[in-house]
């Protein structure tokens, strides 16, 4: 069964912190606020589109979803159920900062066929929380994580890496205590230095340097493999390429790539073929899971290339008996 995502953008919606990093009119896209009847019209267009049999999820996705009133939540909630008790759409996926989530919201949410709460943790280092003016700590999210798990809902937690103070090292700590927390899914996003925050008065001052590409390509494949290993599911890797981010407009410095997912898996692929390299034969047939073998070709090829440069044949072939990166091959 094919699963849709409709995202419903409500951009700075009762977020009353201001992360350094963060200006979510760019990042979005998306100014102004959705009207119900642009929410409505967002869920048919979408619904037109998908093929049966599917399951469908609606996300409200940009702000601080249990920080803004009751009444405008129920309001949007409500919006949904009616598409919810005709089976167009079987859930409700929101985001949320972890210093907004109370027994008492979990109640309320769960009311409404919320099924999944994602947390903006970004960060499980305090020293980065800080510099990053988060204005949460590292046990409110371990708190929040405990609370939505034993509520019953799907916890997701988000993280950044590049931020103000944070290393390799941290990262990956950080990746182990979102798998101990007890998350489903992650998302990991490079830090980027966007337009009218102050990280970019930072950067243009010279206290604060974004990663390279190369090194947000490298920390994101380890970060890949953790979560990869522990069966969580990495729904996002990279910023969703607005075109604000796309054209420049607002993106002043940082690892930002319409195909970063691509480069991690391919670098991932890389990595690992690095085994089967030096060999310097005439064939080598490499079986892998079908969905795999564009990344293990490698983007632009570039996987593919390297190996040709000690087999005079790379060939790639799909075999559906092997999972995610696992793979064989012979040479002759």
């Amino acid at each position: 069964m094919k699963h849709y995502n409709i995202p419903i953008f409500i951009p700075q919606q009762a977020c009353f912190h201001s992360c350094i990093y963060c200006n979510q009119h760019h990042i979005s896209g998306q100014i102004a606020q959705p009207t119900s009847s642009e929410i409505i019209s967002k869920i048919d267009s979408h619904l037109k589109t998908f093929k049966e049999p599917y399951n469908a999820e609606i996300a409200f996705f940009g702000g601080t979803f249990t920080a803004i009133s009751q009444q405008k939540q129920e309001e949007y909630l409500k919006l949904v159920q009616p598409y919810i008790n005709q089976n167009k759409i079987s859930s409700i996926r929101i985001s949320t900062r972890p210093d907004y989530i109370t027994p008492e919201i979990l109640e309320f949410l769960k009311k409404y066929n919320v099924k999944t709460i994602e947390l903006g943790a970004q960060s499980l280092c305090e020293e980065v929380l800080q510099k990053s003016q988060r204005g949460h700590s590292v046990k409110d999210v371990k708190n929040a994580s405990k609370l939505i798990n034993e509520f019953g809902f799907d916890l997701g937690l988000q993280m950044m890496i590049g931020l103000p103070d944070d290393s390799l090292e941290r990262s990956i700590e950080t990746a182990k205590q979102i798998v101990n927390f007890g998350a489903k899914s992650t998302r990991i996003y490079p830090t980027l230095v966007i337009e009218n925050t102050q990280l970019a008065k930072l950067y243009r001052c010279g206290e604060y340097l974004p990663l390279e590409m190369s090194e947000a390509i490298n920390w994101t494949s380890k970060l890949y493999n953790i979560f990869q290993q522990n069966n969580i599911i990495i729904l996002r890797v990279g910023l969703h390429p607005s075109e604000a981010l796309i054209s420049g407009e607002e993106l002043i410095a940082g690892p930002f790539h319409v195909s970063f997912r691509e480069l991690v898996l391919s670098n991932i692929w890389k990595e690992k073929f690095e085994s089967i390299s030096h060999k310097n034969a005439n064939t080598i047939t490499i079986y892998i899971n079908p969905k795999f073998i564009g990344p293990a070709v490698g983007y632009k090829s570039q996987n593919k290339i390297n190996l040709q440069k000690f087999y005079r044949n790379v060939i790639f072939i799909g075999d559906s008996n092997l999972k995610d990166f696992q793979y064989n091959y012979v040479i002759s």
